[in-house]
């Protein structure tokens, strides 16, 4: 089977962690099945496109990726996005099917990407290709919000053979909102346990050039509002005071827009010099500040299931995160970590007291953790692919 996965979820060389987690799964995929890749990259109507000058990241180039860049519009266009992306990305399928005659497309955030490639394969000739859609999160949390874009969501969904969904939590959410439950599948993502594994917490430390004592904080993730980071900044602040002899560490991995108020929280608690944030990491670098830190904090207003939740566990670091989209399908047991209300500050420097005093068993949290393998979500997106093929005269 030869499938073409489109999305504007996929790395290049200068976006490296841009859709890591499609990118990952595409390489495990490759094994099963012929795979190629058209990233796409929005880009305001009219305006210089030159994203087919983009470059794969060096693991990546296997799949061959091609980049294309397609018009979007910013806040008004929420009604022709999928419209123009449709127009955009048409010659490119067309020609791509030439070279590389695909069975069948996967696309990944639905919307404008899947909306839009559905849209495509309707009405353009000589197209009897199956779509296979890939719900993320955000794109199912924030747009079902949205009256135009719920309503299109919930056509183009019905209409395509199956959409895959990286939590039980977005698909009740979509079978809620009108989306025919059998054509809704979960899998969750894999976690690479070769990078992501158990190991020692001194070495580890010792690695990164930290102290055995204090204790480490970390976060993972984009400085997004939605992520919500700040809050976790006033926590640490708390802790810090609470803790006043070995006040605990906050560790920032991520980049994003709200990095200065994340600076200005800290130097107006007078933390400044106890949160250290680092910038994005590659995977092998985020494994090992996992490996060294005491736990990991989500504290995030929405989320689908975070792969961060899941690379913690596979290295042992217990998870305190906010009771939100599909992370109570992972972490749901107290062994496993503490969950709070979205935005419950109190919440938070109780749970993280509490891990402060009294840990939890790293082994047993790495040994969960294998459940989530790799090889098992390439066997379910195989049987969906191969299942949607089928059903596609």
């Amino acid at each position: 089977m030869k499938v073409l996965f489109v999305s504007n979820l996929f790395p290049d060389t200068t976006d490296p962690v841009r859709g890591r987690i499609n990118a990952t799964l595409l390489r495990k995929l490759s094994g099963r099945v012929d795979v190629r890749v058209v990233g796409l990259r929005p880009v305001i109507p009219f305006l210089n496109r030159g994203r087919s000058r983009l470059k794969p990241c060096p693991e990546d180039e296997a799949l061959r990726p091609v980049y294309r860049g397609v018009s979007y519009v910013p806040k008004i266009g929420g009604a022709i996005n999928h419209r123009l992306l449709a127009a955009d990305v048409t010659a490119t399928l067309v020609g791509m099917r030439r070279e590389f005659p695909y069975d069948i497309v996967l696309g990944s955030w639905i919307y404008p990407d899947v909306c839009g490639l559905a849209r495509v394969l309707r009405y353009s000739r000589g197209f009897s290709v199956p779509l296979v859609g890939i719900a993320q999160g955000s794109d199912v949390h924030q747009y079902l919000g949205m009256r135009f874009r719920k309503e299109l969501i919930v056509e183009t969904l019905n209409e395509i053979p199956a959409t895959i969904t990286r939590s039980r939590d977005l698909a009740e959410r979509l079978k809620d909102a009108g989306v025919d439950e059998g054509r809704l599948h979960p899998i969750y993502n894999g976690v690479d346990t070769d990078v992501f594994r158990r190991a020692d917490r001194g070495e580890a430390r010792a690695a990164l050039g930290w102290k055995a004592d204090p204790a480490v904080l970390l976060y993972v993730g984009n400085l997004l509002p939605i992520k919500n980071p700040v809050l976790l900044v006033r926590a640490h602040a708390r802790l810090a005071a609470e803790h006043k002899t070995s006040p605990p560490r906050l560790v920032m991995i991520g980049a994003g827009p709200l990095r200065d108020q994340i600076i200005g929280e800290a130097r107006a608690a007078g933390t400044a010099d106890l949160v250290e944030l680092v910038g994005r990491k590659p995977a092998v670098d985020v494994a090992r500040h996992m490996q060294a830190a005491d736990v990991l904090c989500v504290p995030s207003d929405n989320e689908g299931v975070p792969n961060v939740a899941f690379e913690a566990m596979a290295c042992g670091l217990p998870i305190v995160a906010t009771r939100v989209g599909g992370i109570p399908e992972v972490v749901d047991r107290a062994e496993l970590g503490d969950l709070i209300a979205a935005g419950d500050e109190n919440g938070m420097v109780a749970a993280l007291n509490s891990h402060l005093k009294e840990g939890r068993s790293r082994d047993r949290i790495a040994a969960h953790a294998l459940q989530f393998s790799w090889d098992a979500t390439v066997d379910a997106y195989v049987k969906v692919l191969q299942d949607a093929r089928a059903a596609t005269p």
